[in-house]
């Protein structure tokens, strides 16, 4: 069967047959389908007239047509060449996308990089602005600010200093007011006593309303001329200067009413029918007058003055935590912007990733393509035609020349046929794909 097989690829040393003295002829620029049909028909016929139809040595005849019909298709140059242009076109595209993938990559690489110098900036930035932050309070000069170095410790001291001073302040004036307007004296009392009521505020509520709420609130209309004096400060100007010194004016006559009020009523106990009139000059002699107005103005003076030292010093300790707020919030800033810039840098580097995945499946696909191109491009439909008239040639011998029962002709006919598709299935063709080729590499 082999050597019959042979003859079928070698058909000019091979005995044809007496009625079947065909061969099958090569391939010719100049040959046409429907000779190369009649070849294929006439070589099936006589394949099988030398092989009685034997469904086995169709299968192997089958596969010979095959290894003969990619022979005949490689030679076949400008074919191939045709049946390859959308192959090799899809290459060069290929080749052209991957060129623009590199560029692309390259890209998005100094992008990324761009983007981590850009992150380490701002981390830098941040690093600087806290230690900034930790530096101002003792370097305050070297960031260009005008604030004094420990002003916490002086506002705090000064702070202690304030709170008794205020004490004492509403203490006297509670106690004078009351005194000046609202006490009754009483001889048997000392001057001390009479002037310096212990129990002032509770008397004062308990005379009435008007009485509490006086001796209550007189002390805030001191501390607020010391406010307002204090705020006139800030601005140096010759009309500031004259509100100040009204101010103090005010305070010095208002502390010069309680103590004239105060002494008139010491006065009136101890008065005689040969005693003048109480009057300004008189009270003006008097020590206790002095001792009324010192206790009070100057005692108010010295907390102004430190009020006022508090309030710069608070001024100057402003700047400092003015200064870190300002660096707080810019790192803050920065902090989003590092965020920003993260999600950034994530989606360039989600985008590298497809342009690498991309670059891979076009290298992947011009490979395959390689593939094609240096391979025999085999195409099913015509394979399938030709196969066919081998298979109509070799049928029609037995139904027509092969010498055995009607029932064993159905028989042997239907086993040919299965070798036939199976061959088709083999080599990967089918009668329906018409516009499909199969690529096998020889």
């Amino acid at each position: 069967m082999i050597a019959q097989i042979e003859e079928f690829f070698n058909p000019k040393t091979a005995d044809p047959p007496q009625d079947e003295n065909v061969e099958i002829k090569e391939p010719a620029s100049e040959e046409t389908e429907e000779v190369r049909k009649r070849t294929y028909h006439e070589a099936g016929f006589r394949d099988g007239s030398r092989n009685s139809g034997s469904p086995l040595a169709l299968s192997i005849c089958l596969n010979a047509i095959y290894a003969r019909f990619q022979n005949e298709e490689k030679e076949l140059v400008e074919k191939q060449q045709l049946a390859k242009e959308p192959y090799i076109n899809e290459q060069k595209t290929k080749e052209t996308e991957i060129k623009t993938l590199v560029i692309s990559k390259e890209s998005k690489e100094q992008q990324i990089n761009k983007v981590e110098t850009d992150i380490r900036e701002v981390k830098d930035n941040i690093e600087e602005l806290k230690f900034e932050i930790n530096d101002l309070p003792r370097n305050p000069e070297k960031y260009h600010i005008s604030a004094s170095k420990g002003a916490s410790s002086k506002f705090w001291i000064g702070l202690i200093i304030l709170m008794p001073l205020s004490l004492y302040l509403f203490t006297f004036y509670i106690s004078t007011s009351y005194s000046a307007f609202f006490k009754p004296f009483d001889a048997t009392s000392t001057i001390i006593m009479n002037v310096l009521d212990s129990k002032a505020f509770e008397k004062a509520w308990h005379d009435g309303s008007l009485e509490g709420a006086f001796v209550t609130f007189i002390p805030f209309v001191f501390l607020g001329l010391g406010y307002l004096i204090h705020m006139f400060g800030e601005v140096k100007s010759i009309g500031n200067y004259i509100k100040i010194g009204l101010l103090l004016l005010t305070t010095f006559v208002f502390d010069a009413i309680l103590a004239y009020q105060i002494e008139e009523k010491i006065y009136e106990l101890t008065k005689t029918f040969n005693t003048p009139e109480f009057n300004i000059p008189i009270a003006f002699g008097k020590i206790q007058f002095w001792g009324i107005i010192f206790a009070g103005f100057v005692v108010y003076l010295i907390w102004g003055v430190v009020f006022d030292f508090i309030m710069k010093e608070h001024r100057e300790k402003d700047k400092i935590k003015h200064e870190q707020f300002r660096r707080k919030k810019d790192i803050q800033i920065h902090q989003d912007r590092i965020s920003d810039i993260e999600i950034q840098k994530a989606k360039l580097i989600e985008e590298l990733s497809g342009i690498k995945k991309s670059s891979l499946e076009a290298q992947g696909r011009i490979a395959t393509l390689q593939n094609i191109i240096d391979a025999v491009i085999i195409p099913t439909k015509e394979y399938v035609l030709y196969a066919s008239e081998y298979m109509q040639g070799w049928i029609t011998f037995v139904n027509e020349k092969l010498r055995i029962s009607q029932h064993e002709k159905i028989v042997l006919q239907t086993e040919c046929m299965e070798t036939y598709h199976e061959n088709l299935k083999s080599v990967g063709a089918s009668e329906d794909s018409q516009n499909s080729v199969y690529v096998t590499t020889l």
